[in-house]
Formats: structure tokens, C-alpha cells, sequence
């Protein structure tokens, strides 16, 4: 369908099911940096907390998994997960990753069992012997199943639908481990709330177009609604032009866009090739107020489609990209 690789259609489709889904992850550490780069969030600080009751919580497939203790030995199968892990402190307990999982750079050095095309390693997991197997939306049921047939724990994380849904995983995720985040929560909260006291103070929001594939110029792909990057083009004061789409991974033509004419671009395919300067020189997209006012920008896919704690540094990205004059 796509110029591109089909893993990243692929993988983008399947981030997108759920009703906050997110699009495909790069494979690599990003060559295209953000044109203004937040503080990243996977600084942790908080220290174990010492426990030797049993842990029981229901997962996002509704089953009860229970803990005897906090997880010694974990195996992230998403590089949300991954991330979630290493910001709670928990980094030193992951002792395997899934193939896509590239931040933060220490993960690199943990055993892969698999995963760039959705095919996990059973024996590489098995040999990990981990007391807990992180999995989250990315991972079919199926899977979960059968390395629970194995007599794994595995526990399914939902992906969140706001950011107070974040919250309730990193306390999940930090339960699990034995971790207090409270600290770490409250440093999230206090980051959105510095951008939504800003944004408040706009009369209204501006239209704004992410692209996540314009290997066909005339219908490039955006990011529909009930998307992760919805949810942030909102919070960040913009009105996301995809959001009147059918679908959470849309199409949308050209004759459209340029009737939306969106006031910024974002372009979430920069990784993939594609430049500020190639969106300018499209046919009839001369007319858009964005390119008019070269408000094109490269955006790092990662911080807006992993759900984890990054999408804090995504907001603050995208509400500077919106409105810098709110950021000076």
C-alpha cells in the first residue's frame, strides 16, 4: 500500500485500534530531531519500596493477575512498556525487550525476544525466566494466552485514553515493580497543567494537519479521531483537521486539506524522508496559510504514539510548535 515498509503501516494500524491508538514507532533512535525538543521524562528517581505482600490487579483483558512479590525479573513486549519501566526506576529489573523497544538508550543493551513484525521468540522469553511479562494493546490475546499457558505471569496494560488513564498505568506499572511514583506523577501533573494554564488563555484553537505518511502527496494519511495525537493536537490548542475523518488512520485528499488550510503542519513522517521543503513544493499546497507562513515542522512520531510518559514532552512540543508566542 505504502512506499514505505509495510511493518510501519502495519504496526501503525495496529497502535491505532484502540480508542486512544497511536501510530507505528521508528526502529532506530531518531535521525530527525523535533525542531524544539522538551525535557525528557524517563529521569527516575524513586527508590523500591520494600514488600513482601501478594499483588493482585485485572488487566486490560480483564484478568486477574496476581504477584507474590514485586517483579525481580521483567520482560517488556512494547516500547511503551519499556519506557513506562525505565521512568519509574524500574530499569535495572527489565531483563528483555521487544525488538522495537530503542528508548531509553540503556534498553538497547537488554536481550530482544522478537516482535518487529508482531512475532515474539516463546524460548528467548522462556529462558529469560522472568516473574513478569509486560505486554500491552500491541500484543494479541492470543499471545498473552499462550505464555500464560506456559505458566508466565502476564500482565496486559491498557492503553490510556487521557492522561489521568497514564497516571493510573505508571501507578500499575509501579506496583508491579516496587516503586513509588508519586514524585514522578506529580512532576507529570504539574507539566500539564503549565501548558492547559497557557492554553487557556487562547480565544480559540487553530486548525493544525499531522501528516503520518505523504508518500502519496495527493491523499497523504493523518491521524483521525480518538488517536493519541488527537487527544494532544486538543490539548496543545490546536483542532486536528483529521479529526473529521472516518477512521483513527484516514486519507484525506488534497482538494480537502487545502480547504481545511491548516495554520501549522506537523510532520510526523519527517524520520521517513520526508522534508519541510518537499510538503512546500506539493501542488496547490502553496495556497495553505502553513506553508504561506513556513509553519511546517518535523515532529518525533515516538513522543506522540507511545503511551507512555514522553507524551508529556509531546504536549509541550506541540503547544510550543502551535503557539511559541505563549513559550518565549
Amino acid at each position: 500500500m505504502f512506499r514505505k515498509t509495510f511493518f510501519f503501516a502495519t504496526l501503525l494500524l495496529a497502535l491505532l485500534i484502540s480508542a486512544c491508538g497511536a501510530p507505528a514507532v521508528a526502529t532506530q533512535a531518531p535521525a530527525v530531531e523535533p525542531t524544539l525538543v522538551a525535557e525528557p521524562t524517563l529521569v527516575a528517581t524513586e527508590a523500591p519500596v520494600e514488600t513482601s505482600a501478594e499483588i493482585s490487579a485485572v488487566d486490560g483483558l480483564g484478568r486477574e493477575v496476581t504477584l507474590s512479590a514485586p517483579a525481580a525479573r521483567i520482560i517488556s513486549l512494547a516500547p511503551s512498556n519499556t519506557e513506562i519501566l525505565y521512568a519509574i526506576g524500574a530499569g535495572e529489573q527489565v531483563v528483555g525487550r521487544d525488538e522495537l523497544s530503542n528508548f531509553p538508550e540503556a534498553a538497547l543493551a537488554l536481550d530482544s525476544v522478537g516482535g518487529s513484525m508482531g512475532d515474539f521468540s516463546t524460548e528467548a522469553i522462556v529462558a529469560l525466566k522472568p516473574d513478569l511479562v509486560l505486554a500491552s494493546e500491541l500484543n494479541a490475546p492470543e499471545l498473552v494466552q499462550s505464555l500464560a499457558d506456559l505458566g508466565l505471569t502476564v500482565y496486559s496494560l491498557p492503553n490510556p485514553k487521557s492522561f489521568d488513564d497514564l497516571y493510573k498505568n505508571l501507578e500499575v506499572v509501579a506496583t508491579l515493580s516496587g516503586h513509588d511514583v508519586g514524585d514522578l506523577i506529580d512532576s507529570l501533573k504539574a507539566r500539564v497543567a503549565a501548558v492547559d494554564e497557557k492554553i487557556a488563555t487562547l480565544s480559540a484553537p487553530i486548525p493544525v494537519f499531522y501528516e503520518l505518511d505523504g508518500t502519496d502527496p495527493l491523499k497523504p494519511w493523518t491521524s483521525g479521531p480518538g488517536t493519541f495525537v488527537d487527544l494532544l493536537i486538543t490539548r496543545a490548542g490546536g483542532s486536528n483537521i483529521g479529526s473529521a475523518l472516518q477512521g483513527e488512520w484516514a486519507q484525506i485528499s488534497s482538494e480537502e486539506l487545502v480547504k481545511a488550510n491548516p495554520q501549522v503542519i506537523l510532520l510526523g513522517d519527517a524520520l521517513y524522508g520526508t522534508t519541510v521543503e518537499s510538503v512546500a513544493a506539493r501542488t496547490g499546497w502553496d495556497g495553505i496559510a502553513a506553508v504561506k507562513n513556513n509553519a511546517i515542522y518535523p515532529f518525533n512520531p515516538d513522543l506522540a504514539t507511545r503511551p507512555g510518559p514522553r507524551l508529556v514532552d509531546a504536549l509541550e512540543e506541540m503547544a510550543k510548535l502551535l503557539h511559541p508566542e505563549l513559550f518565549k
